[in-house]
């Protein structure tokens, strides 16, 4: 019997579904979509068209969509970056999409009115976001969406950071969010994704999809011992949750623990996982 799709990267639902997927699901209706961009810093992807529904993931400022259905305020979505699949608010996204010309670099930066230090931040835009400029002045770039930005908080689009466990290690310190993609807070896979993403590495959204992802390296023999020679770089992954191999028998992990995210000892981990499952590590893999 053929498995069903995943609703987290395919759009459907019993009354409404993508129209590229009309072979494969069923249902009333299908919609063709219609593009859109993220108009805010960043917007929360949400599992339901309700603010107190689970946070999902996270979109970041530029990030292109596809937009199935608007109703009551409420947008039902998929990022084109990820394919990342949810509801997010309506008023976040615009029907003008521009082409992004800089890539955020630092961790956030603010969007002023005027291109001066002292105008109040009318927002915040997040690592990794994207934006389109359209002038400069001073120290500042003008974005085609309004406001402006700090141009050395700013790089040209390609700017990549190919040592993504460094980009990573800029992540300590940051709060730990349930759903967190963005240089304001993360969960486990959120970190892996950016900091991957930075490195020019596109990987899945989920700890369980990045485990089987071909992109998030090769996994270690069956019979390697989970112990605190790991290389720096490795992935470590078990139920639910990933963490990243610092060498020397430390890991950067992501963690609800502490809420935040932060270096500790590997066997601190190990613990924690066999509570988890009783499998413990399940799959450590290094990324090309």
């Amino acid at each position: 019997m053929e498995q069903p799709l995943d609703r987290r990267l395919n759009a459907y639902r019993p009354d409404l579904a993508d129209a590229r997927l009309r072979e494969r699901v069923e249902a009333r209706h299908y919609s063709q979509g219609r593009a859109a961009q993220v108009a805010a810093g960043v917007l929360g992807l949400h599992r339901r068209p309700d603010p107190a529904a689970p946070l999902d993931s996270q979109l970041l400022s530029g990030e292109r969509v596809r937009v199935f259905e608007t109703r009551a305020g409420w947008s039902w979505l998929q990022n084109e970056a990820d394919g990342y699949v949810g509801y997010a608010r309506s008023f976040c996204l615009s029907s003008e999409v521009h082409s992004p010309t800089h890539r955020v670099t630092a961790m956030s930066t603010p969007v002023f009115p005027e291109p001066t230090i002292k105008a109040p931040a009318s927002e915040r835009l997040s690592f990794w976001g994207t934006l389109s400029a359209v002038g400069a002045r001073d120290r500042f770039v003008e974005r085609a969406e309004g406001g402006w930005v700090f141009a050395g908080h700013l790089a040209e689009l390609d700017w990549r950071a190919p040592d993504w466990v460094a980009t990573a290690e800029r992540f300590l310190g940051l709060p730990y969010i349930w759903g967190g993609r963005s240089g304001l807070g993360v969960d486990c896979s959120g970190l892996v994704q950016l900091s991957l993403a930075a490195a020019g590495i596109a990987v899945p959204r989920d700890s369980d999809q990045q485990a089987a992802a071909e992109a998030c390296g090769r996994a270690l023999p069956a019979d390697a011992p989970p112990d605190a020679t790991l290389r720096r770089g490795d992935l470590i992954f078990w139920k639910g949750h990933v963490a990243i191999a610092l060498g020397e028998g430390r890991v950067l992990n992501a963690t609800a623990f502490p809420l935040m995210t932060v270096v500790e000892p590997f066997e601190a981990l190990h613990a924690r996982a066999c509570q988890d499952s009783p499998q413990g590590i399940v799959a450590l893999r290094r990324p090309g």
